[in-house]
């Protein structure tokens, strides 16, 4: 991974509202048993407006029931839940890369 390119993902994680997310689960006329990427943990309970604030809610898969939206794998849940961790896992991994980077360059030096 180049340098322009561990620069290109730092930027698009500041950019991004920050973290930690998780997957919840929504429910209401138009949220219809959606699946959200938010900023607060699902209390179990598929909260129906207004019992949800829509500015906790970072994405959303728009699998819904009856869906508008399919996955041809039906992997909706488990997708969220990637892009969930990935916001707490991505600035991670940079940062382990730009460390082995420095260690790297550390013992070439010497």
């Amino acid at each position: 991974m180049h340098q322009d390119e561990l620069e290109e993902i730092e930027e698009l994680c500041s950019a991004a509202t920050p973290g930690p997310w998780f997957v919840r689960t929504l429910d209401d006329d138009s949220a219809m048993n959606l699946v959200a990427v938010s900023t607060v943990r699902d209390t179990g309970r598929a909260e129906r407006w207004p019992h949800f604030d829509h500015r906790e809610i970072v994405a959303a898969t728009l699998v819904q029931h009856p869906r508008y939206v399919d996955s041809g794998d039906e992997c909706w849940d488990e997708n969220a839940a990637f892009i969930a961790m990935a916001r707490e896992a991505v600035p991670r991994l940079v940062g382990e890369v730009r460390r082995l980077r420095a260690l790297l360059a550390n013992e070439g030096e010497g």
